[in-house]
């Protein structure tokens, strides 16, 4: 049997929640080969429980220094808590650097919690490859909260929205005018807002700011649900319980109003169509010396335009295209 495809048996001990197989399945996903896709299936299925909570903000809002003091608090409630720590990628090695594990070690060695640092490797908004697979082995392995923290680079990290049931968007205070250029992408996709470092003067100004622009949004007829801001000072452990509070009663209102439902349709959605164009573009890359190598030729000679091209490659693999 090839080594490389998971047994059965560690199916088994993942969901019995031993750490060691937890740790051999995250690498199994993370590596994305084809020999652990039937694995990944069958933890698919085992999964869907767990509350999955994105953390995302601008870089140096403190983020995982939040997240540290954040799980310690998840972990007085007795839930078991899963952090996917997604890096910024060595532009030597392709690796992450694994700085959260560092920021975390506070809370990283307690048995109920399991971390795991994944590399971006170049794909964009904020999630790794093997992010969401890696939330389905843990969820199978029976943690109770799935936190997704992402890399820090601003308005691209929309993506952690499509996969999160609850977003959190971490601020520092300070920001200014720079609230007003994050406020179309980052700022939006928020359903509870932190703000960090509030030991600081300028954290009570942060906060009023961002009510004032999430009033903005609301409409008249009170539908809507406010977005909670909550000051935070990691250090002195002040505002996390509230954040806490504020994460798990944006899980009881979507439950509530059957959105939980609908949110996780909507990721079942999106996970599946990010899967068909992983598959084109993995197929694309198998006749990069073949088919598109002529294709490309002859876009240097402007005898065909990309759009053509590219119809072209999709009927070359079987797919047609009728608009």
């Amino acid at each position: 049997m090839d080594p490389r495809v998971p047994s059965p048996e560690l199916v088994e001990r993942v969901c019995a929640g031993e750490r060691r197989a937890i740790a051999r399945m995250l690498s199994r996903a993370e590596a994305g080969g084809a020999e652990a896709r039937e694995a990944l299936d069958l933890l698919y299925a085992r999964a869907g429980r767990a509350h999955v909570v994105g953390i995302t903000g601008v870089p140096g809002s403190g983020k995982s220094t939040l997240v540290a003091k954040l799980v310690a608090a998840v972990l007085k409630s007795g839930r078991k808590v899963g952090i996917i720590a997604v890096d910024p990628s060595s532009p030597f090695s392709g690796g992450s650097i694994l700085g959260d594990r560092i920021r975390m070690g506070e809370v990283s060695g307690h048995p109920s919690v399991f971390v795991r640092s994944m590399a971006t490797r170049g794909a964009l908004g904020g999630l790794a490859r093997g992010t969401l697979e890696a939330v389905d082995i843990l969820d199978a392995a029976g943690y109770d909260m799935i936190i997704i923290e992402t890399v820090g680079v601003g308005q691209d990290e929309v993506d952690v929205v499509r996969a999160a049931h609850t977003t959190v968007v971490v601020s520092p205070p300070g920001l200014g005018d720079d609230i007003q250029a994050i406020k179309a992408g980052i700022l939006e996709i928020a359903d509870v807002h932190a703000v960090s470092k509030g030991d600081k003067p300028e954290s009570d100004k942060t906060v009023s700011e961002l009510k004032s622009m999430l009033g903005l949004g609301l409409p008249t007829t009170g539908l809507r649900r406010a977005v909670p801001v909550v000051k935070t000072c990691s250090p002195r452990e002040e505002g996390i319980a509230e954040l806490l509070a504020a994460i798990d009663a944006h899980r009881q209102h979507l439950v509530a109003n059957g959105e939980y439902e609908e949110r996780r349709q909507s990721i079942r959605e999106r996970r599946m169509l990010k899967a068909a164009e992983q598959l084109l573009h993995d197929e694309f890359e198998r006749h990069r010396q073949g088919r598109m190598a002529d294709l490309l030729a002859e876009l240097a000679t402007a005898s065909i335009s990309p759009q053509t091209a590219a119809r072209r490659l999709l009927a070359h693999i079987g797919m047609e295209v009728t608009r």
